[in-house]
């Protein structure tokens, strides 16, 4: 008897922390409209460097939750070398309550990672990464974005 009173025991514990565990990790997705204010410098006839800011609004695809309604500012670095392109910077995402996530970025024009750099409020502690991707709207500096964040915090 005593025996299953312990693994009873045993088995809800494991249970109750495999259940905290969780609730602290998870992954959330978010679209980004953004406008670029930068310098575009032609380097030769097939090379282009730039930087700049990116600005926009961020809404989580579920409507609400982590990143709704929130200001997006990123700096960013470009480089496109005969129609190949690398992309560097960092962000600063927020909500509606204030809190803000920040994170790095790498990866080519359109599409690349997302990694957790700090934050604060509700993302302070957060850690993780995720994958990006954009599309240019026009020739007048707008895109827009979608992004998942994979989180543990």
């Amino acid at each position: 008897m005593k025996n299953l009173k312990v693994l009873v025991l045993t088995l809800f514990t494991s249970f109750l922390l495999v259940n905290i565990a969780l609730a602290n990790s998870g992954s959330f997705n978010f679209h980004t409209g953004f406008f670029f204010n930068g310098d575009v410098l032609q380097i030769s006839e097939n090379q282009v460097m730039g930087a700049g800011k990116f600005s926009g609004v961020t809404f989580n695809d579920k409507g609400s939750g982590y990143l709704h309604n929130g200001e997006a500012h990123c700096l960013a670095t470009f480089n496109v070398n005969n129609g190949v392109g690398e992309a560097k910077g960092w962000c600063s995402w927020s909500d509606n309550d204030g809190d803000r996530l920040f994170t790095s970025f790498n990866g080519s024009l359109y599409e690349g990672e997302n990694i957790i750099i700090g934050g604060t409020g509700k993302y302070s502690g957060m850690t993780g990464s995720g994958p990006w991707a954009c599309e240019d709207l026009g020739n007048n500096g707008s895109s827009r974005c979608w992004q998942t964040i994979n989180y543990n915090k």
